[in-house]
C-alpha cells in the first residue's frame, strides 16, 4: 500500500486582533480546511461542521505536510479537539524547516513565486473577509490553491533538494532541503 501524504491548509473565521492576540489561535475558528491525499488522489474540503473528519484524516496520514501548520493550523484545530495534533501527527512543516536553515521565516508566496513562478491568489485576510460575506466557495478555492502550492513546493524540494526564495531585496536565493 502506498504511503499517504496529506497536504493541509485551513483558513480562519477571525483575525488575531478579533480574538485578543496571536496566543489565542484556538479561538480563531476554522472557516474552511482543505486536504490533498496522495493515497486517495483527491482534494477534500471541510467546513467547520466536519472538523472532526478533518482531524481524523490528519491522524491517519503517514505524513502531514503544510506551511506553518505546527504553530498555526494545528493551534486553530486544537480549539475543536483535546488531541495534541503537534505530537500525534507525523508532520513536515515546510516553513519551520526552512526557518531553521535560514534563521528567519518565509511566506509560502515567497517560496512558491521564486521556485515555481506561481504566486498565491490572495491572503488570509481575504479569506476572513469572504467568511464575513458568506463566500465559502471563494475560501475553498483559495485554500485549495494554497494546498496545491504547498504540494508542488514539497515535491520540487524532494526532487531537487533545494528551493528558491526572493529575499527582502528581491534577490533570488536558494536554500537546501532534505525531504523524502
Amino acid at each position: 500500500m502506498s504511503r499517504d501524504i496529506v497536504y493541509f491548509d485551513l483558513e480562519t473565521q477571525r483575525t488575531a486582533n478579533d480574538v485578543g492576540g496571536w496566543d489565542k489561535k484556538l479561538d480563531m475558528g476554522m472557516s474552511i480546511g482543505v486536504t490533498y491525499s496522495t493515497r486517495l488522489g483527491e482534494y477534500r474540503i471541510y467546513g467547520e461542521n466536519r472538523v472532526n473528519d478533518l482531524v481524523d484524516q490528519l491522524l491517519r496520514a503517514d505524513l502531514v505536510v503544510g506551511f506553518n501548520v505546527i504553530n498555526f493550523d494545528y493551534e486553530v484545530l486544537m480549539g475543536y479537539t483535546v488531541l495534541d495534533l503537534r505530537h500525534q501527527c507525523c508532520t513536515l512543516d515546510l516553513m519551520a524547516d526552512i526557518e531553521v536553515k535560514l534563521g528567519h521565516r518565509l511566506g509560502l508566496d515567497a517560496v512558491a513565486t521564486a521556485t515555481l513562478k506561481v504566486g498565491k491568489t490572495g491572503d488570509g485576510l481575504d479569506a476572513i473577509r469572504w467568511w464575513r460575506e458568506g463566500r465559502l466557495l471563494d475560501i475553498a478555492e483559495y485554500c485549495c490553491f494554497d494546498v496545491k502550492c504547498t504540494k508542488l513546493v514539497h515535491e520540487y524540494g524532494v526532487a531537487n533538494k533545494q528551493l528558491f526564495y526572493n529575499d527582502r531585496f528581491q534577490q533570488r536565493k536558494s536554500v537546501a532541503v532534505e525531504w523524502n
